[in-house]
């Protein structure tokens, strides 16, 4: 039976202070694995561009401010790379995804989907940075792919795979 944190309504806050999308996942399911008892899975994902040195990356969805908009984050990531030529402009998508025991067992795999960063934002679908992603081995932005497509070769579904992998080892051994 899978529940989620809406099970659980005195869960502590989670700082997400980690350096990597892989700590930020990992200290998720550990503390959510010791709160509650039970197998924990956790995710942290974001965009790092190779132009901005990785960024904005574990600052994704604060890329802008706290409470700024998908609009507002894609708006300033272009403006911050309005000198950056065409071919310079490359960029992946990344979600790490923690498994963890309440005894302190975890493992963390990443998936990752590679494409560049477009001048303007283009589609209407997904959210986030998904209108300014562009798939060249697909001709479109995340935003402009059925979701069906998008769930079949984004960087939560490459995670999740290598995740499938490795649960039947944690859930043996608990």
């Amino acid at each position: 039976k899978f529940l989620s944190l809406e099970d659980f309504p005195d869960i502590p806050d989670i700082v997400e202070d980690g350096a990597t999308f892989a700590e930020n996942a990992g200290k998720k399911a550990s503390i959510i694995a010791r709160f509650t008892g039970r197998l924990a899975i956790a995710d942290d994902s974001g965009l790092a561009v190779d132009a901005l040195q990785g960024g904005p990356g574990v600052l994704s969805s604060r890329y802008a401010g706290e409470n700024a908009t998908d609009q507002e984050r894609c708006q300033k990531l272009l403006v911050e790379m309005a000198s950056i030529p065409e071919g310079k402009r490359q960029a992946k998508f990344v979600c790490a995804m923690a498994v963890a025991l309440p005894g302190g067992k975890m493992q963390v795999v990443e998936g990752e989907c590679r494409g560049w960063i477009t001048f303007a934002p283009r589609g209407k679908g997904g959210f986030g940075y998904d209108p300014v992603f562009f798939l060249p081995e697909f001709g479109k932005t995340m935003a402009e792919l059925e979701p069906e497509e998008k769930n079949r070769l984004s960087h939560r579904a490459r995670a999740l795979e290598k995740l499938k992998a490795i649960l039947p080892e944690f859930l043996s051994s608990f």
